[in-house]
């Protein structure tokens, strides 16, 4: 089987066009929008362009990271149905350390810039003024946001990179015995059940609510973290779909069938439901108590200019998944798939929007040339990425333990 990948020429000259125009906005952005006037926010242009380069850097890295996450539930479940697909996921994940560091600059640049327009708990003034801002004073502070944030990421990339030196050390030492194997799957468990809580803290609890839910300071929710990685996995998912289903188009992963396929789409159908429970719950729940301080939240995203964006985010992100992929056809369909993928990943890239947009630049939403310039160059650096690895590793862990419960897979 052809289990080496050549980068194809007209994937080349996507990735490279797709980052062509996202340093091409970039550069506009710094030309045009002034991005070192009005920290206070009295210069919207200033404003979205840290904004949306929050709102981007955050969303993609997150949806990569998502890969390893699926990886490491999968291992410790025992479960061999995604290794005929393992190394699209180890290349999404290998993306970490690069859009990582992109979101470091960014948040650091924030921070350290004091732009209080983005995080108003960076105004001293203002949070002595408070009495909400000045009980959250002990970890809403540049130093306290800046160590857990290199904390966070730097865990992602030790631990990831660890699971995927595993995979590939298997291609290495050809196949294995009984003992060995088993040494080897003790092993890739203990270091994915430590990304699992590494996970659990970071995505699932902590970060979230400094790195978003700080952005409308005053604010809170318990389920604000929950929602976001519901929003992120789900979109991971569609991503991953994305790749197989291209490769497999090229006669590539030989051993992926319309099961594997199905069993992707039944994640995104899943998932795309569990997100609706948490937007429905965080939402119902702050309407029906009508508490002034929660309510202020969603009185703009409802109510104001962004009311459009928010019924689009709920049809793009629970109707249309539920209606189309309801069905077990529409998941085994190559096309409405990938259609599906697509429409999710955009879906949640609105959603990440609400999230950021509101608690920046108010009632003045816009999306222009720059808001979707940047999220087209991040689409072209995971493009390269992805290639890279795989054009550098085997397409199949072809000597992994459980790579026959994976060619024998059936739904």
């Amino acid at each position: 089987m052809n289990n080496q990948f050549v980068i194809p020429g007209g994937y080349k000259k996507w990735t490279a066009g797709l980052m062509i125009v996202g340093a091409l906005s970039l550069l506009g952005g710094i030309i045009f929008l002034n991005p070192l006037a009005g920290s206070t926010g009295d210069n919207l242009d200033s404003t979205r362009f840290w904004a949306v380069l929050l709102q981007n850097s955050l969303y993609w890295l997150l949806l990569v990271n998502t890969a390893m996450f699926f990886i490491c539930i999968t291992t410790l479940a025992m479960g061999g149905w995604q290794v005929a697909f393992r190394r699209v996921t180890e290349a999404i994940s290998s993306l970490v350390p690069i859009l990582g560091i992109i979101f470091l600059v960014v948040i650091l640049s924030i921070v350290f810039g004091h732009r209080y327009d983005i995080y108003p708990w960076l105004d001293k003034t203002a949070v002595a003024a408070n009495k909400a801002l000045s009980g959250k004073k002990g970890f809403l502070s540049p130093t306290f946001y800046t160590a857990a944030s290199l904390i966070t990421i730097g865990l992602w990339w030790y631990i990831g990179k660890k699971m995927r030196d595993l995979s590939i050390q298997t291609d290495k030492e050809g196949p294995l015995d009984y003992e060995a194997g088993k040494k080897w799957v003790l092993k890739n468990t203990s270091w994915g059940a430590a990304f699992i809580v590494v996970f659990g803290l970071t995505v699932g609890s902590t970060m979230p609510w400094l790195w978003l839910m700080s952005i409308d300071a005053k604010w809170f929710s318990t389920m604000f973290s929950w929602y976001t990685f519901a929003s992120t996995f789900v979109s991971g998912i569609a991503l991953i779909t994305l790749f197989v289903v291209y490769l497999k188009n090229r006669g590539e992963l030989e051993y992926v069938t319309d099961e594997h396929i199905h069993d992707l789409g039944k994640f995104m159908f899943a998932f795309s439901i569990f997100w609706t429970y948490l937007w429905f719950s965080q939402y119902m729940l702050i309407w029906y108590a009508n508490i002034p301080e929660e309510t202020t939240y969603f009185k703009l995203r409802v109510q104001g200019p962004y009311h459009g964006l928010f019924l689009f985010n709920l049809i793009c992100n629970f109707v249309c998944p539920i209606l189309i992929l309801m069905k077990k056809s529409t998941k085994r369909n190559y096309a409405i798939i990938t259609f599906m993928s697509v429409l999710i990943i955009f879906g949640h890239w609105i959603d990440f929007y609400q999230m950021v947009m509101p608690g920046t630049v108010k009632g003045n939403p816009k999306l222009s040339w720059y808001e979707f310039g940047i999220p087209i160059g991040f689409v072209g650096v995971i493009l390269w990425g992805v290639g890279r690895f795989l054009s550098r590793v085997p397409l199949l862990a072809r000597y992994h333990p459980f790579l026959k419960e994976s060619i024998i897979h059936h739904t």
